[in-house]
């Protein structure tokens, strides 16, 4: 492998790593509040959009109203509050020309390694650009990876898999060339995915069959409205963003604080949207309460729809067996299968696998404390994005982009060429997870992640209303060292 190489004009005051909503996002708060700093983006793909890039399975959408989910600086210009993948792309593009960003974007640089040395205060990194490793130096690192692995998938053992003999899909890595019209699919999996693809699938496959482990809350909410017809999109867009935003944090602290009330009600409305043919209590009645999990949402009630139609079955329980072109159940039932699609949730992972080292040491994620919902104890310089569990992420990662430009002002104003997080020295210090959420995929990573405590800057951001007060007008100093 070839020594990476550098000069002068890889030099910068932040990196930004990834060009998805996240990285976009932070790029864009730099270029308007710290005019005079010079950062860049490297994307690791071919063209930006991150998550919305990759997956590009039947129906994808995202789980969030674009109006929360989408740019504060960059309206949201479709009917749907749903956006679908190729709208969300077209409209992160528009973002990008419209505020003239592209020029801070680099593709196809994949970081491989990022390093800090305090002898000289700054983050070496080690880039692979086709084949050819290239170095770049930076004061301040940023993280705008997310928290999904893309390059790998979760295992999920399912008895009898390599006996199937048909094809095995798995929605993160959709097949672009792939037509199912006419096949007979089995989706295997309960979450957002699933109900985001089969009413698509429903439309051209000849049988649909739903096969869940455990059933989740799927949520019936309007698809689009009609202000847009009568108000300029502006308004609509900012109003709509601030009662949304609002209106769902009421409804998570209200599944939190009431979680048998909300439950009741949900179960209840789920019902109503059922075929005859399906028991509520045993195919739609989760193991959890609302708000443990985030809820799958369901625009236009176009999921329960699709229960209704002929070629759609839904089937609850443990696979038994897969035999060659069918799935056996254990409690007796039976389907003909086609083509498996493995809906199973994905590998959560921080940091996009990049390797951190400071001084010399790897640097660990796992139990880590957090500050601020932004850096990491003991780690100069670097921050990283991670959105909310049960609201839209971008909510959450553009304070983090307002805590960047405000720290990087006040090392300005003093001088200070470090600032590193310091957790108190306090033995049996209390901490809690970092992610809020019982879901498969985040149990399987919990002992990898970072933890946050209890007070003052190490709490959880859990509010996006009091979060975005904090991170534009509140305390970012205190557990914070400055050097010089």
């Amino acid at each position: 492998m070839a020594t990476a190489s550098g000069d002068s004009n890889q030099t910068f005051d932040v990196i930004i790593v990834g060009a998805g909503i996240s990285g976009i996002n932070c790029a864009y708060r730099l270029q308007t509040e710290c005019p005079g700093t010079k950062f860049i983006v490297l994307e690791s793909r071919d063209q930006i959009g991150g998550t919305w890039d990759q997956f590009r399975f039947p129906g994808v959408r995202s789980d969030s109203d674009l109006y929360s989910y989408g740019f504060a600086w960059h309206d949201w210009p479709f009917e749907q509050f749903y956006g679908d993948g190729p709208q969300i792309l077209e409209y992160m593009h528009d973002a990008i020309s419209a505020h003239k960003l592209e020029k801070y974007i680099k593709r196809r640089h994949l970081v491989l390694s990022s390093s800090w040395q305090s002898s000289n205060s700054r983050w070496e990194l080690t880039v692979d650009h086709g084949g050819r490793l290239i170095r770049f130096i930076a004061r301040f690192i940023v993280l705008g990876t997310g928290h999904i692995d893309h390059n790998s998938l979760p295992s999920v053992e399912i008895p009898g898999i390599d006996n199937f003999g048909g094809r095995v899909i798995s929605p993160q890595f959709w097949p672009r060339d792939y037509d199912y019209e006419g096949e007979r699919v089995a989706v295997i999996g309960s979450g957002a995915t699933a109900v985001t693809m089969l009413p698509h699938l429903a439309k051209k496959a000849m049988q649909i069959s739903l096969i869940q482990r455990s059933p989740t809350y799927v949520v019936v909410a309007a698809g689009s409205g009609w202000l847009q017809k009568f108000l300029p999109l502006k308004w609509v867009a900012r109003s709509r963003r601030f009662l949304n935003t609002i209106s769902l944090h009421i409804a998570a602290l209200f599944c939190a604080f009431f979680p048998n009330m909300s439950k009741k009600m949900l179960l209840k409305e789920t019902a109503k949207r059922l075929p005859e043919w399906i028991d509520p209590s045993f195919d739609f009645e989760p193991r959890y309460n609302p708000g443990e999990q985030r809820l799958c949402l369901d625009p236009d009630g176009k999921f329960y729809s699709a229960l209704h139609l002929e070629n759609v079955r839904v089937m609850t329980g443990n696979i038994k067996n897969v035999v060659k072109g069918g799935i056996l159940m254990q409690d007796g039932q039976s389907v003909d299968v086609d083509v498996i699609v493995m809906a199973t949730g994905f590998r959560m992972r921080l940091g996009g696998g990049i390797q951190i080292k400071v001084n010399g040491n790897s640097m660990s994620w796992s139990k880590r404390l957090v500050w601020n919902g932004a850096m990491l104890d003991g780690v100069p310089n670097m921050i990283f994005m991670l959105g909310y569990p049960n609201n839209a992420w971008t909510l959450r990662a553009d304070d983090t982009a307002f805590i960047l430009v405000r720290l990087l002002s006040h090392m300005d104003r003093q001088g200070a060429k470090v600032a590193v997080p310091l957790a108190p020295e306090s033995e049996g210090l209390q901490t809690q997870v970092v992610w809020k959420s019982s879901a498969t995929y985040v149990l399987a990573a919990q002992d990898e992640l970072p933890v946050c405590g209890m007070t003052g800057p190490w709490k959880p951001r859990v509010s996006p209303p009091i979060d975005r007060l904090r991170a534009r007008w509140g305390d970012i100093t205190s557990g914070l060292h400055l050097d010089g």
